[in-house]
């Protein structure tokens, strides 16, 4: 039996309550731009691919995702820390609540999407850090001093 091997994330899609109301976000957010938009269905991409996310409208009175077994999050870089000050700046302005962490090897925004999906911004700090492994250090940092 043979394996394929996958070389790159290709996109996340996520159900969420109300279309308009997510694409704001993500496009407010993550820099995100709709590139395709049917009744209920969104594609976003930072421009290189179709679609980096996929959006789906379930409705006003779907459930909300557990926070069990499932996904936990979706993950996004950014290639500096003014990037990761601003997201953060962007998402205070918006109202989000926001934990930030300090994981050694990157710098991280842990936060909810409008429908309650976890969605992480992280800078990836290993190189400046002259480490590759998490060790599991989780401190808070302050993203305005960035």
């Amino acid at each position: 039996m043979s394996s394929a091997s996958a070389s790159r994330l290709g996109h996340v899609h996520l159900k969420v309550r109300d279309l308009d109301r997510a694409i704001g976000f993500y496009e407010a957010v993550l820099g995100l731009s709709v590139g395709e938009r049917l009744p209920s269905f969104a594609f976003l991409s930072f421009g290189e691919h179709h679609h980096d996310l996929a959006l789906q409208a379930v409705g006003p009175h779907a459930a909300a995702p557990g926070r069990g077994v499932g996904l936990y999050h979706t993950a996004w870089e950014v290639p500096d820390a003014t990037a990761l000050r601003e997201s953060y700046e962007t998402l205070r302005e918006r109202g989000v609540e926001v934990s930030s962490v300090d994981h050694g090897i990157s710098k991280a925004l842990y936060f909810d999407d409008p429908d309650g999906n976890g969605v992480e911004v992280y800078l990836d700090t290993r190189a400046e850090n002259d480490r590759d492994e998490w060790r599991g250090e989780s401190a808070p940092f302050d993203p305005t001093t960035l």
